[in-house]
């Protein structure tokens, strides 16, 4: 995987479920999210770009991966 910016929610969802294996994503706070965002390995793009529909792409992708892996 190449880096990852704020357009690439399936890519980042994909990477917050190894991550994060656990959790339900529909529990976590915009807040968490961003963080854990920026905090991937992978994620190379500007912190400040992101905004509510970007966050709620990567929620409801890692929803889906969390979904049909459970």
């Amino acid at each position: 995987m190449g880096k990852l910016t704020w357009t690439d929610s399936e890519d980042i969802a994909i990477a917050l479920h190894e991550k994060f294996p656990d959790v339900d994503p529909l529990t976590v706070r915009f807040t968490d999210l961003h963080k854990w965002v920026t905090e991937l390995e992978e994620f190379d793009d500007d912190p400040a770009a992101s905004n509510e529909a970007k966050l709620e792409a990567i929620q409801m992708a890692w929803y889906e991966e969390w979904k049909e892996n459970r």
